[in-house]
């Protein structure tokens, strides 16, 4: 059996917002500051070979799809949010294969010296 090349991928790291997410009663009052990384797997062979911006996934979509779902909610937990964006990335583009999607709270309402809490996750196309 012969090992499979990993995906090409379109990588979008430290999409930064300010929004509601949390279970906390301050964190359901007050926005915070949330960062987004996407690795996006979609084939880059035909894009890499054009050099046309019509060959490739369009990067703007991709963030407008981020801001999109950060900003159209107030959810409690960063599984959903990660999950809403997974799904929404999914949408921008059939060439999109998979997702990988980190979110994470830069200033995490804990009692302890932590830089940030997070979740990442990765979604296939079905």
């Amino acid at each position: 059996m012969t090992e499979q090349p990993p995906p090409d991928l379109i990588e979008l790291h430290g999409l930064r917002f300010v929004a509601i997410c949390g279970a906390l009663p301050e964190e359901r009052d007050r926005p915070q500051p949330l960062e987004v990384d996407l690795d996006v797997a979609a084939d880059q062979t035909i894009s890499g070979r054009s050099d046309a911006l019509a060959d490739t996934v369009d990067y703007g979509a991709l963030c407008d799809a981020v801001a999109g779902v950060v900003s159209g909610g107030t959810p409690q937990l960063l599984e959903h949010v990660a999950a809403t964006i997974a799904a929404a990335v999914l949408g921008v583009d059939e060439r999109i294969t998979a997702v990988t999607v980190a979110v994470r709270k830069l200033r995490p309402p804990v009692p302890h010296a932590l830089a940030t809490s997070g979740v990442r996750i990765h979604r296939v196309r079905p």
